[in-house]
């Protein structure tokens, strides 16, 4: 029996009804009666020419039912020997802003074994950190890496490392934002190396290892000519010390209305995809003397969800000016929720099956903020929307299997593990846009 968690939300399907031309036949005498009160052997010249004119209407009417006739079967067709593309160029149920082409919600469904998975093995790959690499730490049952996600109405393309590395050529692919962004990079370099034959090919540009501390690595797969890039940029706004005259409490502030002072490395690429959540809590701030800054403003008592709201804004001012979208696909991935027993983050208790219930986790004031300021933007956005469908795999975590296994962690995720699908979700997007673009001959 295939194990399945589902999730309750409410999602749009459009449908296309077409009606068929009724037509009236005038093959009979009845027919004809119907149109004329004389008898037929006494039709007068005008009334002759007024049946003529309705023959050839009929004629064109019937010539169009054909031709529309014709186009939906070839659209069906196309549909059916392409499902996958053609359900990618119709938006493939990815929630894009400022497109009304949404056929399906991907991010609606349930996580189903597949023994198909995992696609990689992280001991194989050199980009992946051992401290995220559950099953070389020690973990002994396997299930948590079997699991896929299914949407309730469409599909997930199946991972075509091959077509993916074609698609990549030449381009350069660039994660901003904070570890959960850089287990997003491990996942999807680790998913590409496995269609690379010579791996030495594969390789950091300044040949850095893989640390939680820097603030740039990029891998270079030369054989493509493209690189995968992470900035490290855990509230995407500025971060600066202390300002003068400012009171003892305050260490450091964020300037809300500034953005990051390496955002200018993050133009100029192909696909950008963006992230921040983790660090806007009390721990990561107030308690360590961070406050919030707003021009010469010291922002004492604001509280972390509007100063979140100001940073996102910040953020969306600053794509909306710099990045060209004509060129730039910009991608926001919402926040992804951790499984703590209790706040202070002390008990962590993996499981060895998803959830059958989200225990609101699939709500978050973070992923709501971005969806709300990027709802008014006048530029398109991809929102992957990852927070529902990872609420449910509190046995995806690292937990004990790690590193440093006298710390949990129920934040970050194991690799192989969630990273991976996000990243099928954000390459079918890209399949489907790239795709599309080739078809059209750009």
């Amino acid at each position: 029996m295939v194990n399945n968690f589902s999730r309750s939300t409410s999602f749009n399907r459009r449908a296309l009804n077409v009606e068929s031309p009724r037509f009236l036949s005038i093959s009979s005498p009845k027919a004809l009666n119907v149109l004329s009160p004389k008898p037929l052997g006494f039709t007068s010249p005008r009334v002759h020419h007024r049946l003529l004119w309705v023959s050839r209407l009929f004629r064109v009417l019937i010539l169009i039912g054909v031709l529309i006739s014709f186009i939906i079967l070839l659209g069906g067709g196309y549909m059916y020997v392409l499902p996958s593309l053609g359900q990618a160029f119709l938006g493939h149920g990815v929630l894009k802003f400022n497109d009304s082409s949404n056929i399906c919600d991907i991010f609606y469904g349930n996580w189903v074994i597949d023994d198909g998975y995992p696609l990689y093995n992280a001991s194989e790959c050199p980009f992946a950190e051992q401290g995220f690499n559950c099953l070389g730490n020690g973990r002994k049952d396997t299930d948590y890496l079997k699991w896929r996600w299914k949407p309730k109405n469409c599909d997930i393309p199946r991972f075509n490392v091959h077509n993916v590395l074609e698609m990549l050529r030449d381009k350069r692919i660039v994660f901003v934002g904070d570890s959960m962004s850089r287990t997003q990079w491990e996942s999807l370099i680790c998913l590409l190396m496995t269609g690379v034959e010579d791996k030495k090919s594969v390789y950091e540009v300044n040949g850095n290892k893989i640390t939680k501390r820097i603030r740039f690595l990029g891998v270079r797969f030369s054989s493509f000519n493209f690189t995968v890039e992470f900035f490290r940029s855990v509230f995407l706004v500025q971060h600066g010390w202390m300002p003068r005259h400012a009171p003892k409490r305050v260490r450091s502030t964020l300037k809300l209305d500034k953005l990051d002072d390496v955002s200018n490395d993050w133009v100029n690429a192909d696909v950008l995809i963006f992230n921040t959540g983790q660090w806007w809590v009390p721990g990561k701030l107030f308690e360590t003397g961070c406050y919030f800054q707003v021009g010469n403003s010291i922002k004492l008592g604001m509280s972390i969800p509007a100063a979140y709201r100001m940073a996102v804004g910040t953020w969306a001012s600053w794509v909306e000016n710099t990045i060209d979208t004509n060129r730039t696909l910009v991608f926001f991935r919402t926040f992804e929720p951790s499984h703590w027993s209790e706040k202070s983050r002390r008990f962590c208790n993996v499981t060895q099956n998803p959830l059958s219930e989200t225990e609101g986790r699939d709500r978050s004031i973070f992923s709501e903020t971005i969806l709300e300021v990027i709802k008014n933007m006048t530029v398109p956005i991809t929102v992957l929307q990852v927070t529902s469908m990872s609420a449910f795999r509190r046995d995806a975590h690292v937990g004990r299997w790690s590193d440093n296994p006298s710390v949990p962690d129920c934040s970050h995720w194991c690799l192989p593990g969630v990273p991976d699908v996000w990243n099928e979700i954000f390459l079918s997007y890209l399949l489907a846009h790239y795709g599309l673009r080739a078809l059209n001959g750009e």
